[in-house]
């Protein structure tokens, strides 16, 4: 016997004599998860990202939670492709199908291979590599398992051989398999990689992700390699695979990353449910209150209408859907998308100026507070309301007036003057409490905003405003939203009922608005339902809220950035997107008008308005039959021909005042230290300030330069403090005053709101 032949069979005497100890050791040490079924593993599995799904299941969202780890979703092994797993197991495997977990064969060849120093590919079995992935004990160490480990998993194997299926044993590898860099598991691969569903993996791909499951950091050419053997394991040799250009694929695809941290149609409400879930252990899978088929449809009516308006300077819109019964959002559309530059702003949340949005909640105060009733007469006439900082001056979109008007056509045409002298009846601070009471958690107090609140200076969200509105659905009662299922919402009451059910009619009437928007504009509908539209300052933000019997809809235009739009109008805008989504909402089920409530009564009223001769009437609005809080119903509304307007006592007391430095004209209004507020519901190329002035009058200027002639004249107000004067044709100062405009854009530091300064100087004259 040689030398070389006794070392061989020492060596061989010595491994068995390890393998008899090993094998009493794994047996004793082997019940710490002898009782892991594939079950539990597969129960166990915990994707590195969470799935938001809808109310039936559908998934809406997708968003990595883990980034210490990537793994997808646990497949099942008909859901990864048959070129895939063949591709694996004739690479790894041969025998799988054949062998009790380890396949002494292959292990033969290893050990004398060993003895000979000679390199295998070795004998570790499918089986064995998935028990090293169950335990954490067996896992490979820098230098290789050792001889305890390998014994280890060798009984591990079986015993996963005699209590799984083979199928089971394939599934779960290919599931916990690492892979490249941090991505554990064949959906990840395949997403990250291939851009697509493990089950779409052809053969090329499926060669390439198994030659990365024995070297994972390996070389773009090395796995190229290595793919071409197993391309051509999965030929026979009459039809050999090509290999051609397979580097350029294998380098190609392992620079991908088309697995994105989020993908789905409602990242805005995803971020939400996951922000509600702080403190607790991220789900892999939150059914939300959410319809797939609605939150697309929202999506692609938003987009496609922004499209349509970004000649106009629009790209960014928001909308949500709400049950009105549950409180539950139907619907999230947080931004445009692609559209916006800006697209990971939440439109739904983020707060913003709501425009006119704000008065059907004021006219239903002054209803319940008996003040007005739905027929009550209202002037739409030039006001100029004194306020501690100045002059307030609203005026209307059109720059129009209409005269005399009821709460319901004021209401219904949106009308702003008569919303600020109805303010002016129930006080900023009372109806800032009735909108705090309602969920509008406005940042300052209500003589902060003053009367401007009326026209919607305030900031809101589209979330706290499109529930205000579900207020007015649910006969003022009102409750939290939720984005999730099964939470019975605790309702309270928030406005008057009576009051909220006749908003609720008004906002329901086309003649009602159809000073404004016509009998048959976007708003209306063939099923009953109830709309408001608004706009803000400087056409920043354009709105439509509205509700039928089971939705309230809500709809923002606008830009993240807060720049203005170009000539969009609150039928334009959002009203269209309103309108879109309500008819979607109503394909097959109706809505019916709400039932009067107790305490309502329903008469018919008529109006008048005296003309010179008494015996002549004309009516102010058409005869009809309205409603009213029980106790404040009439049935004529006319206007004495002696009637005061309150609003104007102010200028009155203006009158006469003469200055004693100057002879000849003089300005009597405004007044000097006038501060006038550009309404912020206006653009300021519809306001102008009309200056008068007694005697004879002259040449009007503004800081120096001449604008106009005569004893009156209307400028167009630019933000800041200016010098009005009045002169005589000799260029002589008849008459100065000074005033303040405040607007977009000013910001109102302390020395805006001290007193204002002297008169200027005027140029001596001879008379």
């Amino acid at each position: 016997m040689t030398g070389r032949e006794r070392a061989r069979r020492a060596t061989l005497r010595r491994w068995a004599s390890r393998a008899s100890a090993s094998f009493l050791i794994a047996g004793c040490t082997f019940s710490a998860w002898a009782s892991t079924s594939f079950n539990d593993v597969k129960a166990a599995w915990k994707p590195s990202d969470t799935q938001i799904l809808d109310r039936h299941g559908q998934l809406l969202q997708r968003v990595r939670t883990d980034a210490s780890v990537r793994r997808g979703q646990w497949l099942a092994l008909a859901d990864i492709s048959p070129a895939m797993r063949s591709a694996l197991v004739l690479s790894e495997d041969k025998r799988f199908y054949e062998h009790s977990g380890v396949d002494w064969q292959a292990v033969s060849a290893a050990a004398w291979a060993n003895l000979w120093n000679t390199k295998t590919r070795g004998a570790s079995t499918l089986t064995m590599q998935l028990a090293g992935l169950l335990d954490d004990d067996l896992k490979r160490g820098s230098g290789g398992r050792s001889v305890l480990q390998k014994v280890h998993q060798t009984v591990s194997a079986q015993w996963l051989e005699r209590r799984w299926r083979k199928d089971q044993i394939l599934e779960a590898y290919l599931n916990l398999v690492p892979l490249k860099g941090e991505l554990v598991g064949i959906d990840a691969l395949s997403q990250t990689l291939f851009g697509k569903a493990a089950h779409g993996l052809d053969e090329r791909e499926a060669a390439v992700a198994t030659a990365l499951v024995r070297a994972p950091n390996a070389a773009p050419k090395l796995v190229a390699q290595r793919a071409c053997g197993v391309l051509k394991a999965l030929h026979n040799r009459n039809a050999p695979a090509s290999c051609d250009a397979l580097e350029m694929f294998t380098t190609g695809a392992l620079q991908r990353r088309d697995y994105g941290a989020s993908e789905g149609v409602a990242p805005h409400a995803a971020r939400q449910v996951l922000r509600d879930a702080v403190g607790q252990a991220a789900p892999t899978r939150i059914t939300t209150s959410l319809s797939a088929p609605l939150q697309r449809f929202a999506v692609q009516t938003l987009q496609q209408h922004l499209r349509e308006l970004v000649s106009r300077h629009v790209e960014d819109g928001a909308l949500v859907v709400l049950d009105n019964a549950t409180g539950q959002v139907l619907a999230w559309v947080g931004s445009s998308g692609e559209l916006s530059n800006a697209a990971e702003v939440d439109g739904v949340t983020a707060l913003r100026q709501p425009g006119s949005t704000l008065k059907p909640f004021l006219y239903a105060q002054a209803m319940a507070e008996r003040r007005i009733t739905a027929a009550t007469l209202l002037e739409d006439s030039a006001a100029q309301i004194q306020t501690t900082s100045g002059l307030y001056i609203p005026q209307n979109y059109d720059h129009q007036f209409k005269g005399w008007v009821s709460a319901r056509t004021a209401l219904g045409a949106s009308l702003n003057v008569p919303a600020v002298r109805t303010l002016v009846m129930v006080s900023p601070d009372a109806f800032h409490k009735q909108l705090v009471g309602l969920g509008l958690p406005l940042k300052e107090s209500g003589d902060y905003y003053g009367y401007s609140l009326a026209l919607g200076s305030a900031e809101v969200s589209l979330l706290a405003l499109s529930n205000a509105y579900r207020a007015l659905a649910n006969g003022g009662r009102t409750s939290a939203t939720t984005l999730m299922l099964g939470a019975k919402p605790t309702m309270r009451a928030a406005l008057d009922p009576r009051a909220a059910f006749i908003v609720g009619d008004i906002l329901s009437d086309p003649m009602a608005r159809a000073r404004t928007f016509g009998a048959d504009s976007i708003l209306a509908t063939r099923f009953w339902s109830a709309v408001k539209t608004g706009t803000s300052k400087d056409m920043r933000d354009n709105w439509a809220l509205g509700y039928s019997q089971h939705y309230t809809v809500g709809v923002w235009v606008g830009n993240a950035s807060g720049a203005p739009m170009w000539d969009v109008s609150g039928t334009s805008g959002a009203a269209p997107i309103w309108a879109a989504v309500m008819h979607y909402l109503h394909q097959s089920q109706p809505s019916h008008a709400p039932r009067p409530p107790a305490g309502v009564v329903q008469v018919p009223v008529q109006f008048a308005e005296p003309n010179a001769n008494p015996h002549n009437t004309l009516p102010l609005e058409a005869k009809r039959s309205e409603w009213f809080i029980q106790g404040t119903q009439q049935t004529h509304f006319a206007i004495d021909n002696e009637a005061t307007n309150p609003y104007k006592t102010w200028a009155k007391s203006q009158k006469g005042l003469k200055s004693a430095d100057h002879p000849g004209a003089r300005i009597t209004t405004p007044t000097n230290g006038t501060i006038v507020a550009l309404d912020p519901d206006i653009p300021p190329s519809h306001q102008r300030i009309t200056f008068k002035a007694t005697g004879s009058g002259g040449r009007w200027l503004v800081d120096g330069k001449v604008f106009a002639t005569g004893t009156s004249a209307q400028w167009l107000p630019w933000p800041g403090r200016h010098v009005v004067q009045i002169t005589d044709a000799r260029g002589c100062v008849l008459d100065n005053i000074q005033l303040e405009v405040r607007g977009a854009g000013v910001v109102n530091t302390p020395d805006t709101r001290t007193k204002p300064r002297p008169r200027a100087a005027a140029r001596a004259c001879v008379f």
